[in-house]
This record gives C-alpha cells, structure tokens and sequence, in this order.
C-alpha cells in the first residue's frame, strides 16, 4: 500500500499532461502513415505486418488456396474463356505526344503519362513498327535502335538519321509525327510522307510476301505501319474541324482492312459521327459491334444509353415519373444506363463531374478508371450536347449498384468486376490523379482505432492543461481503481505470509 500511494502522489500535472501530449502525438503519427498506406497501397500496414509475420511466429497457418482441380482441354479453354481478364489495351483515341501531351507538361509541369505507360508504348512500337527483315536496310536499323531508346531526344535524333539514309523511310516520318511535331497541322504533314513512302513499300512488299516466311513478316510489318499512318491522319482531320473527311477515311479503312477489328477503329468513327450529330449512323455502328460475340467497352456501351437517352431525356422529369411511372422508352434508356454502369462504374463522376479530368493514358484497362478518363475526355461534350442526357444519368446511375448481386464474385449482365483494376490504374494514370476505386474499400480498424487513440489523447491534454488539479484527482482514482486488485493480493500476502515466513526464521 505504501507503493502505491507513494507512486501515485509523485505524479505531478506536469507529469500526467506531458503523457497525454506524449501518447496524442505518438498515435497521431501512426494515424498519418496508417492513412498515407492506405491510400497508396489500399491495405492497413499494421494489417499486413500482422498477417505476414507475427501469425507464423504465434502458430497461426495462412490459408492457402486450394489447388486447381485437372481439367481436359475443353473444360480449361471453357474455363479460361469465363475468366475475365485485365488486359492492357491500347487507347483508340491516345492523343499526340509532341502536339498535345507535351504541351500541357510545358504548361503545367506535370507529366501525363506514366514510365509504365510509355513502356508498354515502346513495346507497341517494335511490334508493330519491327520486323526480321531490318537489318537488311540501314534506315530500318537505326529505327530499330531508335524505337527501345528512352530519351525522347536520342528518338528524334535517330529518325532524322534514317532519314538522311533514306528518304522513304515511314517509320522514321511516323516518330517525327508523334514526337517532334509540336502542332496537329506539322504532325499531319509528317503522317502525309509517311503515307506515301508507306503505300510505296506496301506495294512491293506484296509483290513478293509468297516468296517467304520473312517476306511475309515484312509485309504484316508493312501493313501495320500502313494502318497506323491512316488512322492518325483520320485522327489528325478530326482534330483540325474536317470532320466529314475523317469519317470517310475511317470507313475507308475499316474496309480495306477489316480483319484488323482489334484496333478498335470503330471507336475512333463513333466519336466522329457523334460530333457530326449523325445518330442514325451511329446506331448502325453500334448494331455491327454491340454484339455478345465481340469484347465490350465503354464507348460501345455509354454511346448506347446515350442514343436511347436521347428519345426520353429532353422531356424526363423524376418527379413525373415518380407519379405516372416510368413508360417503355424510358425503361429502356435507363436499362441502358444500369447496363453501362456495370460495365465501367467509374464513368458516371466525370460525365456529371464530380470528379476532375486529366489527359487520357496511351493505354487503358478496360473497365477501369483509366478507360473511364479516356471515354469522359472525348465524349463529355456529346452527353452535354443532348439536352436532359445529363440529368437522367444524374437520377438513375446510382440505382445500378442495387442491381448487381453482393458479393460481387457474381455478375448481373457482365462477368464480375475485376479486383485487379486498382493496380493497373495507378500504373497507367499520373500520380496527382485521385484514382476512383470501385468498389469503395472501408476503412481499416486500426485507422478507425489510432484516430480515437489520438482524438482522445489530445482531449486528456487539453483537460490536464486547463484543470490541473481535478484531472490529477481523477488519475488518481483511475490508478487505484486499476491496482485495487493488485493491492488486495498484496494485503492477503502480508497478512497470511509475513507471520508464517517470521516463525520459521525465528529458529534459525
């Protein structure tokens, strides 16, 4: 008892208010990094340290999952098929780097695009732009070297090398065009000398694919620099106001070449015929690639509900509907949209901003919020542009969250949302971007515990510096309160031991 008291009377206030300050600051801290790792990582740290090393050293057993049944080699292409997949694609409408993504870093400077992003774009280039064949041609092989170069100076530098060996060399015009160009007007003279020298090497490349197999992966390199150089004048049109001339050499492309579906051109003319307003044209679009068959996106499935809003929008009004209920038409325009918001969930904030936008990446996870970004930069303008489109959108998305099934391991119209959509959008998108993360992960305990930890403690302090003597009074009774058990084992110690240990050492 004597212990105890005397413990408890040297506490003086100054004591217990450099405690709370003490422990306030100390949880403050571990709230901060707690909340920092969260949001970089979306897990608790303490979390992760906990399941990674401290249940193997206390005998806990990590579930492990469990191993693959064998399949035959039906049921595992059946299987794989069903799997939904976050595949990178290349965005359809990724702008200019010269033109437009370096302007808005001189501007701003931030950069737009991420190292992983430009990476997968270098890899792009040497498939697409390479072949076997190069180092038969010196012009060939310096862009060889110049499409795995890191330095955007050394590329330009290098194509302008291929070019005094050859004048014909279209890659080497593509790269100036993409790089080097600072307006949309020098990169479509680039692009238009690179569709001559490319049609010029195309033609002779098919004169003799038949003679063999590295005259064949010539010609497939030959096309896809044809392809290429097309489009991104079609793109080049769209941008300087022809609008007309960029949809015909759209169709035209699709047409001379319609086995190269996977670039996704078709997105590039939906959006050109959308700003031309021709809505039966899109529909026509929509019918030939909004089909089960074909892989989804936002652009199929937004540009759909926003065609079958556009019948009902201009005369919607939620308090009518709420009344007379909603007609067929209605129905159908907002079945659309549920459909569209399942797909991608995280387009409906950038249409209605209630979140910022940014440039679009130069490639996009389908489903993701990179894709969410590129749709909503090119697209915003066509939803503001029908009249009530927006305000529909406003009253029925939310209503798509009811729909889907929890947990989410199973889909409504689509397979499953991927949980790895996260990850790959914080690679693609820039690091001052907020990326939307679907679906809203909750807060871990330990941020819940270490705010209260730190909210409290600061409390004590303050109270411990604004009533010294009563919180000393009050600490004190919580101390005896705490030790009272203690205490009484220590009584019943002295009381029933002391005299039995005192008689046997009373002999001695």
């Amino acid at each position: 008892m004597y212990g105890k008291d005397s413990l408890a009377n040297t506490l003086t206030p100054k004591f217990y208010f450099a405690l709370t300050v003490t422990s306030s600051f100390i949880s403050g801290l571990i709230f901060v990094f707690e909340w920092w790792h969260f949001r970089k990582y979306g897990t608790s740290f303490i979390e992760q340290v906990s399941v990674s090393h401290l249940r193997p050293l206390i005998g806990g057993v990590e579930n492990s999952p469990p191993a693959p049944a064998a399949f035959s080699a039906g049921e595992n292409e059946t299987s794989r098929q069903n799997m939904p997949e976050c595949k990178v694609w290349r965005n359809p409408l990724n702008l200019f780097r010269g033109a437009e993504y370096s302007r808005y870093m001189w501007v701003t400077g931030k950069e737009p695009l991420t190292y992983y992003d430009m990476n997968l774009s270098a890899q792009d280039h040497q498939n697409f732009f390479t072949c076997d064949t190069d180092a038969l041609r010196p012009s060939d092989t310096v862009m060889q070297k110049a499409w795995r170069e890191r330095n955007p100076q050394a590329r330009i530098k290098a194509a302008h090398q291929a070019l005094e060996l050859n004048n014909d060399c279209a890659t080497a015009y593509v790269l100036l065009a993409e790089e080097e160009a600072t307006t949309i007007v020098d990169a479509e003279r680039y692009f238009k000398q690179a569709l001559k020298a490319g049609e010029m090497i195309y033609r002779k490349s098919q004169n003799c694919h038949s003679q063999s197999p590295q005259h064949e992966a010539q010609l497939r390199r030959d096309t896809n620099v044809l392809v290429y150089v097309k489009r991104r004048l079609a793109m080049c049109a769209r941008k300087l106001g022809r609008i007309r001339e960029a949809v015909k050499m759209m169709r035209d492309l699709m047409k001379e070449f319609p086995l190269l579906s996977m670039l996704n051109i078709h997105e590039n003319l939906l959006e050109a015929l959308l700003e031309l307003q021709a809505y039966a044209d899109v529909q026509a679009v929509l019918a030939k690639y909004d089909d089960i068959s074909l892989p989804k996106s936002a652009a199929i499935c937004y540009t759909a509900a926003l065609l079958k809003a556009r019948a009902v929008s201009e005369r919607f009004s939620p308090e009518t509907a709420s009344k007379r209920g909603l007609s067929t038409a209605e129905i159908n325009a907002v079945e659309a949209i549920h459909r569209a918001v399942e797909f991608n969930p995280h387009v409906p904030k950038y249409l209605l901003e209630m979140k910022s936008l940014v440039l679009p990446p130069e490639h996009i996870l389908k489903r993701g919020d990179s894709e969410a970004v590129a749709y909503a930069f090119f697209h915003l303008q066509h939803w503001k542009r029908i009249e009530g489109a927006l305000n529909l959108l406003h009253c029925t998305w939310e209503g798509t969250f009811r729909m889907i099934p929890y947990p989410l391991e199973k889909g409504h119209l689509f397979y499953p949302y991927p949980s790895c959509t996260e990850t790959a959008d914080r690679e693609l998108l820039p690091t001052f971007h907020e990326v939307s993360v679907y679906p809203q992960k909750e807060l871990p305990f330990f941020i819940h515990f270490t705010a209260g930890l730190c909210s409290f403690s600061a409390m004590l302090a303050l109270l411990t510096h604004q009533f010294p003597e009563l919180m000393v009074v009050f600490a004190k009774a919580c101390f005896g309160t705490l030790l009272s058990p203690f205490s009484f084992v220590t009584e019943n110690i002295e009381v029933l031991l002391l005299p039995r240990l005192w008689h046997q050492l009373i002999p001695l």
